[in-house]
């Protein structure tokens, strides 16, 4: 799983989300690559009135500024309160009238498309606040801590200036947990339980060890005294919002009066619109995921079927496909790294698959952007055992970080039951997923991208769509030699995906209950315990994110469909993935429109 979800919170949170970032500059112009788009007074006007909105855009949320790697703004702590919250929906409003007052006529195909993107994102900006509501209910949306971690962590600018930045910013720390507190009405359970364990994650940012960081920078005497005294303040701050959570907690537990996790039917398909934007309901892709779910158990069975005989070559298999296909599951999951090995395994494998890619010419890879695997920080864990934070499209060469939840930590019967989940065949299609070719490797095509609004405000179906299109893929290639066994359990894995949407769609929407979704997390999606409840509580934690996977997967294996069709012999699947991942990370019906599009310039071919 991509971090991209931050950048679907990050509307609402009012400077809390992450990306890696770096170099301090103005933001970059938003012009298109096509030249008749330079050259009209429409697009020129469109151009300049897009830069103003960006520039506005980082002032307006300068955390979100510095997870795309922009600094200028890192000094500034946006204090979530009612003025704040009024001055977002007049910026929506303003840029909303001024960008309907064009002539989309008279645009580009490509400016129209970043036009589309524009009038979504401040659509829903307004939603948020006069419908959806969830920064009265959900408490973990208000945490400092990631970007004070990247101003520190990253070297966009000499430490000592990092430093008077942290401490800059800081000083309005206090305030902002003040009107946190202010703002919270109510909450859901799940989020207010998230919000104290990621609350605690984000005192060691501000630990012993930036403590001594400071004590040993050539900052001046009273810098130093100023930072430390602001340290002091910056604790205590979080610490209180911790009392606070707690509090209400023990309240709202003996009164049992939390606000509903459940967004109910209206929210969710409203949601579903804005964040998913594949040109159907979300009941309607519900009822798509219902079908596709019996097909890959027909194809589990078949491959049953074959390695039965391999693996339990003295008993005969049991009638029932679905028992038949999970002994042949377990008997797979067995092998599997141990807790203190998990982390190295990913490592290892990340350069095989690179390898992998480049030998069948499925993509070119830039071998000089980093990529980094670590634990996953404190404030970041309680959501997904794996995840990636890719930087900005501001500072393109900052690191990419791998993140990994510490299962070493875990219980011995916690970590089994994970591992199992993440055995050896699983583990190759996760980092696939999340590395190469998956998040990582599109990211980096994102920030090549002409268009800045087709990173920034990317669209989740894509984003994840993409890494789910990258594991069938790279199967399809012949990763795994067509192993059977690796096979079977890609469609486990595929299952999950199938089956995340039917999750999220009746926990949020029919209102399943823990016990019915471990029923159909376990018993028809052959999840190990551990993670199936591991989903549920994301399941209660986000709506909508979890059918991403399924709806973007669905269109973009749609689209190379049409396309082979289409071009015949002029179709290569490099050819189509590059152009693909050039757009950034548009909606995917976008990207269809402009890929026709450049596809009737070039001959219908690929260049």
């Amino acid at each position: 799983m991509k971090v991209y979800f931050n950048l679907l919170v990050l509307l609402i949170v009012l400077g809390a989300c992450e990306r890696q970032g770096a170099d301090r500059q103005s933001p970059p112009p938003q012009g298109e690559a096509a030249p008749e788009a330079m050259h009209s007074e429409a697009n020129r006007t469109f151009e300049q009135l897009c830069q103003r909105f960006i520039n506005d855009l980082w002032n307006l949320f300068p955390s979100w500024a510095i997870s795309e790697g922009y600094y200028d703004v890192a000094e500034k702590l946006q204090v979530p309160d009612k003025g704040y919250r009024q001055h977002l929906m007049e910026f929506a409003q303003s840029y909303q009238y001024k960008f309907a007052a064009l002539d989309k006529n008279q645009l580009s195909i490509n400016s129209r498309s970043n036009l589309a993107l524009i009038e979504n994102f401040l659509r829903r900006l307004q939603w948020q606040y006069t419908d959806f509501m969830a920064y009265q209910w959900d408490p973990s949306l208000y945490n400092v801590s990631d970007a004070f971690a990247l101003i520190l962590n990253t070297n966009y600018a000499p430490l000592s200036q990092r430093l008077h930045t942290f401490s800059a910013r800081m000083g309005q720390v206090p305030e902002y947990y003040q009107a946190a507190k202010a703002a919270i009405s109510r909450p859901a359970a799940p989020q207010l339980e998230l919000a104290i364990q990621q609350s605690r994650g984000s005192l060691e940012v501000f630990g012993e060890e930036l403590e001594k960081t400071v004590k040993a920078s050539q900052m001046p005497a009273d810098a130093k005294k100023l930072f430390l005294q602001r340290l002091h303040d910056s604790r205590s701050a979080i610490q209180g919002y911790i009392d606070f959570l707690q509090n209400l907690q023990k309240k709202l537990t003996k009164s049992g009066n939390f606000h509903d996790f459940r967004i109910g039917e209206k929210l969710y398909e409203e949601k579903f619109q804005f964040d998913i934007n594949i040109g159907m309901s979300a009941a309607k892709l519900y009822q798509r995921a219902i079908i596709e779910k019996q097909l890959t158990h027909d194809k589990m069975t078949r491959l049953a079927d074959q390695l039965w005989p391999k693996y339990f070559p003295s008993n005969s298999p049991p009638r029932e496909s679905l028992e038949k296909i999970r002994k042949l599951l377990n008997k797979l999951s067995q092998h599997h790294a141990s807790k203190e090995t998990f982390k190295k395994k990913v490592e290892q494998q990340i350069p095989e698959l690179a390898a992998f890619v480049s030998e069948k010419n499925l993509l070119t890879l830039d071998k000089e952007k980093p990529l980094v695997v670590r634990t996953t920080p404190a404030y970041m864990q309680g959501f997904a055992v794996a995840s990636i934070n890719a930087p900005g499209p501001y500072h393109k060469n900052a690191d990419t970080y791998y993140n990994v939840m510490p299962i070493e930590t875990y219980s011995d019967q916690r970590a089994e039951s994970l591992l199992r989940e993440y055995n050896d065949y699983i583990l190759q299609i996760l980092n696939i997923h999340e590395a190469i070719p998956g998040h990582y490797t599109q990211l980096v095509y994102a920030n090549q991208s002409p268009s800045i609004l087709k990173a920034i405000l990317g669209n989740t179906a894509m984003i994840e769509g993409w890494a789910v299109y990258a594991e069938r893929m790279m199967l399809d290639a012949g990763y795994g030699n067509f192993s059977p066994e690796l096979w079977l359990m890609y469609y486990k894995w595929n299952l999950r995906t199938i089956t995340n949407t039917i999750l999220d769609y009746e926990v949020q929407v029919k209102g399943i209950d823990q016990a019915q979704a471990m029923k159909l997390m376990v018993e028809d999606a052959f999840q190990q315990q551990a993670e199936a409840e591991g989903k549920w509580r994301r399941a209660t934690l986000s709506q909508v994110q979890l059918t991403s996977y399924f709806a973007g997967f669905s269109d973009i294996l749609a689209l190379r469909e049409e396309l082979k069709k289409a071009m015949g012999n002029n179709f290569n699947l490099k050819g189509f993935h590059e152009m693909f991942l050039s757009y950034g990370s548009a909606p995917i019906p976008m990207i269809r429109q402009l890929m026709l599009a450049d596809l009737a310039k070039q001959d219908n071919k690929f260049q």
